[in-house]
């Protein structure tokens, strides 16, 4: 059966975000010393922040609420919508507190460890969980407009930090995703990924 709904731009986040997060996780355990030392000092980390929040927050505002509504009669699947959602709220808590111990100067580094790997397994689980789960209801439950309305709440996200972002996003992706990620972007931000932020990427991130 194909889908209704273009997905590429979920799946090209959620990609990145599991490439990101372990990247992030393998490179903060070889420094011994202080392991939150690479997060300090790189680029990485706030770009995965970044990236999260606005994805989030995007399917907070514009997603899950239309989503609820459209499975008001249909108790098992918004359960599992609910199930969704609560995981957003365990994963900020997890983003919050490993950002905080970065400076922390008196946490444990067995305890920061322990966040990181739990940061770790619960997004990674909680990404896979909603596409397995949650996108299916998506394609059967919400219409083309809601879809797009959705898309372009998570663009204007995405929006303020667009220069860094985008080539963050869409680096190693296919050229078909790079060309339906854009898409959703008016054509100066297209312009500048092209001819800007996507050179400049290479030498700042």
């Amino acid at each position: 059966m194909s889908d209704r709904l273009d997905m590429t731009v979920m799946y090209a986040t959620h990609n990145k975000l599991r490439r990101e997060l372990t990247h992030i996780t393998r490179a903060s355990a070889r420094f011994d010393s202080d392991p939150r030392y690479i997060l300090r000092v790189g680029a990485d980390w706030e770009m995965f922040r970044r990236a999260l929040s606005a994805h989030q927050s995007a399917e907070d505002d514009a997603l899950w609420p239309h989503l609820r509504r459209a499975l008001e009669d249909r108790p098992f699947d918004l359960a599992r919508l609910e199930a969704r959602e609560a995981e957003h709220a365990a994963i900020i808590s997890l983003v919050g507190a490993i950002n905080g111990a970065l400076t922390a100067p008196g946490i444990e580094l067995d305890l920061f460890g322990e966040l990181t790997e739990a940061l770790l397994s619960g997004l990674v689980g909680h990404l896979d969980r909603e596409e397995e789960s949650v996108f299916p209801l998506v394609q059967s439950a919400l219409g083309a407009d809601l879809w797009g309305h959705f898309r372009q709440v998570h663009a204007l996200r995405v929006g303020p930090y667009a220069p860094q972002l985008l080539p963050w996003l869409l680096d190693g992706a296919d050229e078909r995703t790079v060309d339906f990620v854009l898409a959703s972007f008016p054509a100066p931000a297209r312009q500048a990924y092209e001819h800007r932020w996507r050179l400049s990427s290479r030498t700042t991130i």
